[in-house]
């Protein structure tokens, strides 16, 4: 038997924020970061409150690229807060934050109290970009700093109850966030899309995802006044994300956290570098050019447009298609063009590897990878 779910209420478009106030809150703990307040967002969540007199918290001590040690300090907070609700405002990054602050004061409380008698505190994820899916996922990823490596934890106690897609969010957004994050979220769709537990439902999801991302991101990178074109990229990252936390995602992403953790650069940015790496291995062009993977691969050319006569022709047209998009958003085409340092990256292969083996993401690439496969990957991307 096997599960699809769909835990989170979606509210979406245009002053959707207003939902905020039929909301039964007592107390409110809002994580979110400093851009958020300056830009002035944030008072329009405190305003609603205020005006309904609910008690509220701030945490805003969020990093771009969360880590554990400030989950266990917001932990520490919402703990003394004693609240019923969490408000997470912003990016993934803040909502990864808010979702894993949820995680561990559940952890907290099994440790004290029967897990039947604990009554888990609300989660309403307000995204501010379009990448993550984070406000309709299973998964918080976090960062530890220690040992400079991405940690996915993944509960569906963590899936957010409430999310509030309101577009007004996403004025700010600059273009090369729109880029990196547009990336992020074709990644979640084409990866949910041949994951060894993706179906008929997580499909419609992903393919819908995908052609949103074809049609609307470089509409939303070039001209920033396009409100409808950052509101379907919206729209698009959450879809991705109700695909990915049904099917699982692949090694791409667990290729890219390691290498976040370790060079600093953008989740998304580092995806959109892998993306056309990772199609051709697991489409298995160098050995079955009629695979289950290249099928799918196939369809997403024929769906987008793209020369799909056969399935290498269809992989080998996405591949392409991935490039251009690229190439158009200024993104990378190498790690090496992303900056990364040669000696240490070449020093760091085997370790990198390692580490993307035992990510929680490789579980579900649907082609098996072993170590030298990953690190062979590693290289092509690093020098194209």
């Amino acid at each position: 038997m096997r599960n699809f779910n769909l835990k989170t209420d979606i509210y979406y478009g245009l002053d959707s924020i207003q939902r905020l106030k039929d909301i039964n809150i007592k107390k409110a703990f809002i994580v979110t970061d400093n851009v958020m307040i300056k830009l002035g967002n944030l008072a329009e969540i405190t305003y609603i409150l205020d005006k309904k007199s609910i008690d509220w918290c701030l945490f805003n001590d969020v990093a771009e690229n969360p880590s554990l040690e400030s989950v266990y300090k917001g932990l520490e907070e919402f703990i003394g807060f004693r609240s019923d609700t969490i408000i997470a405002l912003g990016g993934g990054s803040v909502i990864d934050t808010g979702k894993a602050i949820l995680y561990y004061y559940l952890l907290t409380l099994e440790k004290l109290i029967d897990r039947d008698l604990i009554k888990k505190p609300s989660l309403i994820a307000i995204p501010t970009t379009s990448g993550t899916g984070s406000e309709v996922t299973s998964y918080s990823v976090l960062t530890d700093t220690k040992t400079e490596r991405k940690i996915p934890i993944m509960d569906n106690r963590m899936i957010p109850d409430i999310a509030i897609l309101d577009n007004q969010f996403t004025k700010t957004i600059p273009s090369h966030v729109i880029a990196d994050t547009g990336f992020d979220v074709l990644t979640h769709a084409i990866e949910a899309y041949v994951a060894i537990n993706a179906s008929d439902y997580t499909d419609t999801y992903a393919e819908k995802a995908i052609k949103y991302v074809f049609s609307y991101l470089l509409r939303a990178y070039y001209n920033e006044k396009d409100l409808e074109a950052r509101e379907k990229m919206q729209i698009a990252s959450c879809m991705a994300g109700i695909a990915f936390t049904n099917s699982g995602l692949g090694v791409n992403h667990s290729i890219a956290h390691i290498i976040g953790a370790r060079f600093g650069i953008p989740h998304g940015r580092i995806n959109g570098i892998l993306l056309p790496y990772v199609v051709e291995f697991n489409s298995e062009l160098d050995r079955v050019s009629n695979s289950k993977t290249s099928k799918k691969y196939r369809h997403i050319s024929k769906s987008l447009g793209f020369p799909h006569s056969t399935p290498r022709k269809g992989v080998v047209s996405l591949i392409e298609g991935i490039k251009i998009l690229k190439d158009k958003l200024n993104i990378p085409a190498t790690l090496k063009e992303a900056n990364i340092d040669s000696v240490i990256f070449y020093k760091s292969l085997e370790e990198m590897s390692n580490i993307a083996m035992e990510d929680l993401c490789t579980k579900s690439n649907p082609i098996k990878i072993k170590n030298e496969q990953i690190i062979n990957i590693l290289k092509k991307a690093y020098t194209g």
